[in-house]
């Protein structure tokens, strides 16, 4: 690579961490088609990574890592066989170079050449795998949430502390340049002081029924699928998408997709562990085996005299403030607005537009798999950068936690029906023996994650 391309590659980076060249109107990437832009992520030392989990986002974030130049994908692991064998065409057809099968990630982290485990299993995983990553050596790429439970949190930190390895959470938006320029303009007062975000996802999802105890497909690998989790019996709709929506697996719509406009609120707010955590909702739209809610607001407290809401509703999509996922911010003269792309908009105190930001790259924010590859290669170039180089990662595992941590708290405010009073130091519950009950949860015999 010339010095010309070098230099390019690295203000480039430079740039879409810092945010400098984002403010004005378009941001720094128009112009950049998918090939140039790649070009210039390029670099010579490759970072080797296994990806666990490749059926829908994992087969998104497996071939968007094949695409970094300075990438290879040498294992594909999946407990589906046919998701598998998806995503090594995919990936090698991208890199010209074929992956190895691996149904069992465990066996690739045995390998002294790989470098990083990228995880996007289901939610009871994320925490487990990514230990177990820890303990090999490797860096991860965590896809949210970080865990399961806040107890999982809590390890993860334990863990890179014990490790010394990188975990970067796949909080893409910390990484985007013009999202990255707009929370830099509220810090600076642009709207003067900021007290209250309001967060939100809409959608509008179909029942999954009522499911049937059937036999295990041959293509899936119920038991290690199942992993850390305490047995079940395999029903016919659970997978692939639908254990969301299960508190043995999932986490709900709060961390499908709560969780990454939380972030950005907390990071606008510059705030960590509230002081009192409320739910109220439900499941009220179908009558079937979903368990989560399909309906639900969160309210969260701070002791800095701000506070920040979710509304989720699964299974009603009209749009809020005119976008199906955001976060506004109010503040003393006026508000600024961030929803599913790449841009942000300020409003005054009497609701008029004076200044948007826009983007060019297009961003699908319903999407279940891919909805903004282009950007999230600059959040994985962050991670590379912090392996390589010990650079500052965008979304490191402390600050994956607390936001966690934030939409955990309100799934069990939700679950025991009380108001939860919470240490501003530690983010831990003082006041509930059934919710302190759930701050971790049962696992597996010979299953446990530990340090």
């Amino acid at each position: 690579m010339s010095n010309m391309n070098e230099n390019a590659r690295r203000k480039f980076i430079k740039n879409a961490v810092t945010g400098a060249a984002a403010i004005g109107v378009g941001g720094i990437l128009p112009g950049f088609s998918a090939k140039s832009y790649a070009s210039i992520l390029g670099a010579n030392d490759k970072v080797r990574v296994a990806s666990m989990g490749v059926n829908a986002r994992g087969l998104a974030l497996a071939t968007n890592f094949a695409a970094q130049k300075n990438c290879e994908v040498i294992y594909v692991c999946d407990v589906d066989s046919r998701a598998a064998d998806k995503c090594i065409s995919k990936v090698s057809e991208i890199q010209g170079r074929k992956p190895q099968a691996q149904g069992d990630f465990r066996k690739a982290l045995e390998d002294k050449n790989l470098d990083a485990l990228v995880v996007a299993t289901p939610d009871h995983w994320h925490a487990p795998a990514a230990i177990l990553a820890s303990k090999a050596g490797k860096s991860v790429y965590l896809e949210k949430p970080c865990g399961h439970n806040p107890n999982e949190g809590e390890l993860l930190i334990k863990a890179v502390e014990k490790y010394k390895n990188i975990i970067q959470m796949g909080n893409q938006r910390r990484s985007w340049p013009n999202v990255v320029a707009g929370i830099k303009e509220l810090h600076s007062g642009v709207i003067g002081r900021p007290y209250f975000a309001k967060t939100w996802y809409t959608n509008s999802r179909k029942s999954i029924g009522i499911g049937k105890k059937v036999e295990v497909p041959s293509w899936l690998n119920f038991d290690l699928w199942q992993g850390p989790a305490p047995r079940k019996d395999f029903k016919d709709n659970l997978i692939h998408y639908n254990w969301h929506w299960f508190w043995h697996w999932g986490t709900g719509e709060a961390l499908n997709n709560g969780t990454h406009m939380v972030d950005i609120a907390r990071w606008g707010l510059q705030v960590d562990y509230p002081t009192k955590v409320s739910s109220n909702g439900g499941r009220y739209h179908y009558k079937d085996d979903w368990e989560t809610p399909d309906t639900q607001i969160i309210n969260m407290e701070f002791a800095d005299k701000c506070s920040i809401t979710w509304e989720g509703r699964s299974c009603n999509g009209r749009p809020i403030e005119g976008a199906s996922v955001g976060v506004i911010f109010y503040a003393e003269n006026g508000s600024l607005q961030i929803e599913g792309d790449n841009g942000y908009k300020i409003y005054d105190l009497k609701g008029k537009l004076i200044k948007e930001v826009k983007n060019e790259v297009q961003v699908d924010v319903r999407s279940l798999t891919n909805p903004s590859q282009a950007l999230d290669a600059i959040h994985i170039q962050n991670f590379f950068d912090a392996i390589k180089k010990g650079g500052k990662l965008n979304a490191d595992i402390v600050s994956g936690h607390k936001s966690t941590l934030l939409v955990q708290l309100g799934n069990i405010s939700q679950r025991v029906g009380e108001s939860l009073d919470i240490d501003p130091k530690t983010g831990r519950i003082l006041n509930s023996s059934s919710a302190k009950k759930l701050w971790s949860r049962e696992y597996q015999k010979g299953w446990e994650p530990t340090i």
